[in-house]
């Protein structure tokens, strides 16, 4: 058995380059020795944990959908909202929700204080990102972005 106290996993700060997106996060799966984006087809855990929190006025991430991967959230303290195709949600303290893959979410702090959250995902072997609001495309586990146009199948094939 592997075991960490979550207060001594270092936080580490994520923030975009205009401060909109801007989180801390403890990879608590990796303390206790998996490997971030590697599920167990890669010697890593079947799920990854994480202890986030969001400064007030900031949100976590552009708004996106995954198309296999699993979230489920547990509001611990602060308050915020989600944003899904249906709209805005209010959250705070003892809420728990779970965004399906092919689901759009994003997660404000819309309080006075930070929001704590937890979120455990499934790690799938592969995973595309959307963002719908910007058109990008991102792939795991090579974390790369893209921007894509569509084009015919056969197009440079013959």
């Amino acid at each position: 058995m592997n075991k960490i106290n979550q207060n001594q996993v270092e936080w580490v700060e994520q923030k975009s380059p205009r401060g909109k997106y801007h989180l801390f996060r403890r990879f608590l799966s990796v303390a206790l020795g998996g490997k971030r984006d590697l599920g167990t087809w890669g010697g890593g855990h079947p799920f990854e944990l994480e202890l986030t929190r969001i400064p007030p006025g900031k949100a976590n991430f552009p708004y996106h959908a995954h198309a296999v991967q699993w979230e489920l959230y547990v509001v611990l303290s602060g308050h915020g909202q989600t944003r899904t195709p249906e709209g805005k949600s209010e959250i705070g303290p003892g809420d728990c929700f779970l965004c399906p893959p092919g689901e759009p979410h994003q997660i404000q702090n819309s309080g006075t204080e930070d929001l704590v959250y937890y979120v455990i995902a499934d790690n799938p072997q592969a995973e595309i990102t959307t963002y719908p609001d910007s058109g990008k495309w991102s792939i795991k586990p090579q974390r790369k972005s893209f921007e894509m146009t569509e084009v015919e199948y056969f197009k440079g094939e013959e």
